[in-house]
């Protein structure tokens, strides 16, 4: 599988990379820090994980300003630049409705996103999400220390070659993680962004809050969180669950907060975005006309007009974003419903 990399620019100049990759309907990552699209993809953490989800969709994701290929020399580091840029990237690409993902800090972004274009956001997936910055989630006297530690050390050790410093945040990603693994992260820390720049990116996470955002999502959304995540705790999963208004709940048991190749919570992952996708439909992105069938439902009415146009199941599948499976499901309902034995 090869990825394209390409690059645009932001409302305020910045230069943005971003990179696509499979086949299939598309699905946009929000970006997160520590990413490096050229890095990334030959990594042992993240080349597993795009590779599985590119398999039936076409992968869109960026590298976030200040980091990766895209502009470093950014004077502007705010959440609201993260968002005009998620909007940016999604323009570029010319995306008029799509499934958007969120892991980690991309979350809140995604959540401003979706909430400021409901028309275009098909599907809202959440991964090791927040809706709460460290320092929002009223934090003791001892966790500002540790904030405020963490941001030093930064500044410190982060573009060292000696790699012990930018351990302590591999140990909190992926403490389950690989010798070759943890070698790639630590060195990815120092590949991905500047000292600088990831002193200024964490002291912006900290603030977030997206609270009330949270409640006004309108799109149908899917929250996943690792019980045992050593870098965002499990309850902040449970609370932005609790916010989005009708959201989907689902625990995966594992202590990394970038799932690897091999653990079950990986395939669990996979397993529930698609069977998200094909269950909850995208009724404004389908949206059949007016049946001459009402006993049909939206979906159903969808698949019998593609099937009038003459067009065979492989193609329907994709053109709907569903499995050969759910298809075949759809289609013996209709048959069911009108009575009919075959096309």
């Amino acid at each position: 599988m090869q990825q394209h990399i390409r690059f645009c620019k932001s409302a305020d100049g910045v230069r943005l990379a971003y990179a696509t990759a499979g086949k299939g309907p598309p699905i946009v990552k929000a970006s997160n820090w520590l990413s490096h699209l050229e890095y990334d993809w030959r990594s042992p953490v993240w080349r597993p994980f795009l590779e599985q989800l590119a398999r039936r969709r076409t992968v869109i994701r960026y590298d976030e300003r200040g980091c990766g290929l895209s502009d470093w020399s950014v004077g502007d580091l705010s959440f609201e630049t993260w968002v005009r840029d998620l909007e940016a990237v999604a323009d570029a690409v010319g995306l008029e409705r799509f499934p958007l993902l969120g892991i980690s800090q991309g979350g809140p972004i995604a959540i401003a996103y979706a909430v400021r274009h409901p028309d275009r956001v098909s599907h809202l997936v959440l991964y090791g999400a927040y809706a709460r910055g460290m320092l929002n989630r009223d934090p003791t006297p001892l966790q500002v220390e540790e904030a405020e530690t963490l941001i030093s050390l930064v500044r410190v050790g982060w573009g060292r070659e000696n790699p012990a410093f930018r351990q302590v945040f591999t140990s909190m990603f992926i403490p389950d993680g690989t010798p070759a693994q943890l070698r790639w992260f630590n060195d990815l820390q120092r590949v991905s962004t500047s000292p600088e720049n990831a002193a200024r990116l964490i002291a912006e996470f900290h603030r977030i809050d997206v609270c009330d955002l949270a409640t006004k999502v309108s799109v149908p959304t899917l929250v996943m969180h690792a019980r045992n995540d050593a870098r965002i705790p499990y309850e902040e999963g449970r609370l932005l669950a609790t916010l989005i208004p009708g959201a989907r709940f689902v625990t995966l048991e594992s202590r990394n907060h970038l799932l690897l190749e091999g653990e079950p919570a990986l395939r669990q992952f996979m397993a529930e975005v698609d069977d998200f996708f094909d269950t909850v439909p995208d009724a404004v992105a389908h949206a059949a006309p007016v049946s001459s069938f009402p006993e049909l439902t939206r979906r159903e009415s969808e698949v019998l007009e593609l099937i009038a146009r003459g067009l065979d199941n492989p193609v329907i599948a994709e053109q709907l974003g569903i499995t050969a499976k759910t298809l075949r499901n759809h289609i013996t309902n209709i048959f069911f419903k009108l009575n009919v034995t075959s096309r």
